[in-house]
Order: structure tokens, then sequence, then C-alpha cells
């Protein structure tokens, strides 16, 4: 195993991660959600808290047991409005964000109190737009922090991307393309493109996720290391 050096001042660093899925519920047994298990983002944990870094980990629903590093705090949440909430609260104190999270766009207006009986050959919700969590946290970020976005995209990847990565004022994003054979979610491997605010462009091959998580995490940490030279 190599060892990885980082600069002392990275152990004091704080770093905001949110990951998984979120359900947003429909009555009290069904939910719309997405296949995002959340193993990317808890790779991405341990690997911030390798460099000495405290993570404050906000996770959506996933089967994965919170990670062992004393230097990881978990928040367990559900849905996209206690996820906005939890990351609001942690953003303010946090050096580093990263959205790693799948954070449904649409929830129900309504929540059925109860079970919806099946009754004809129909049903029909209204959907409502959810906070936007990267975006809205983006209009608050101060000049000395350092936001990591994500991109999961099928069609015209690094035009969305890009746009994204200026929409949402990230320093860094990461992209995914549903169209690479190993990528992306259900999976113990990612194959990512990172793209940053100065137009370069880092492509990286198909490697298990904890791998990728150490990549990100010296893109990351080799950006801050030019901006406080």
């Amino acid at each position: 195993m190599t060892l990885l050096l980082y600069p002392l001042y990275f152990s004091t660093m704080r770093v905001l991660l949110t990951a998984g899925p979120t359900y947003e519920p429909i009555d009290p047994v069904r939910f719309i959600g997405n296949h995002s298990t959340g193993k990317m983002g808890y790779a991405l944990a341990e690997a911030f808290a390798a460099t000495g870094a405290e993570v404050m980990l906000i996770s959506g629903p996933t089967s994965l047991p919170d990670p062992a590093s004393p230097l990881i705090t978990t928040t367990r949440v559900q849905t996209a409005a206690e996820m906005y909430a939890a990351a609001a609260t942690a953003a303010p104190t946090a050096d580093i964000w990263v959205f790693a999270a799948a954070v449904a766009d649409y929830r129900p207006r309504e929540v059925a109190p109860n079970k919806i009986k099946k009754d004809g050959d129909t049903l029909t919700l209204e959907l409502v737009k959810n906070v936007d969590i990267a975006g809205t946290l983006g209009q608050t970020k101060r000049a000395e922090q350092f936001s990591v976005g994500f991109a999961l995209e099928t069609n015209d990847e690094e035009t969305h991307a890009r746009g994204k990565l200026q929409r949402k004022n990230f320093d860094l994003i990461v992209l995914n393309s549903l169209r690479d054979s190993g990528a992306g979610f259900r999976h113990d491997t990612n194959k990512v493109t990172l793209l940053d605010t100065a137009g370069q462009k880092t492509i990286f091959e198909l490697k298990p996720k904890a791998a990728v998580a150490h990549d990100i995490v010296r893109t990351v940490l080799a950006s801050l290391s030019l901006r406080n030279a």
C-alpha cells in the first residue's frame, strides 16, 4: 500500500460530503428514489479522512454501515429537504463541500396518510421541484471554500457538466457517463472525468471506487495547495 502524505494544514480541514440517494415518500410504504448505493460518497469520506480532515457525511438511505473512522461523523437523512437542512447547517464551517448524493429532483406535492389502494388502471401524481442543494448553497460559498459537484449524464456529457460547473458555483465537477461500462450506479467501479473552472480536463480510466475517491481527493488537495501557495 502506498503511503499518501499531505501538507499538515489538511489535517485541520473540515469537509461537508453528501452521499447516497434521497427517498421522497408517496405514501407510508412507497417512495420516489433512484439506484444510488452511496458507495462513491462513502469512499470519498474515507479518502478525505485519510488526509486527516474532519468529515461531516450526510447520507441518504443506503445499506452501507457508518464509516469506522473517528474523523467521520455520519448524519442519516431520507428526503431532499432533510439533506438540505443538514447540509445548510454544516456548510458555513466546512472548508470543502462535496455533493456526491443523487438527490431526487422532484417530490410528490401531497403524501397520502395511508397506503394508496389499487383502484383503476392509472395513478396520477403531481410532483413539485425539490430544493437544489448544491445550487442554493453555492450562492453562499465564500471565496476560500472549495466546492465539488457530480454530474451523471447520458448524452452531451461534457457540455452539460460544464454548464452545471458554472451554474452551481463549483470549483470542480466529477463527470460520469452511463454510457461507460462499469460506471455509475450499482457498480463497485467508476470511470470519471474531472473538469475545473480553468478549463482543465482530466480523464481517469475505470477503477474501483476507492481508487477513484483518492484520485478526486488528490485533485482537490492539489488545487487547494496551489491556491494557498
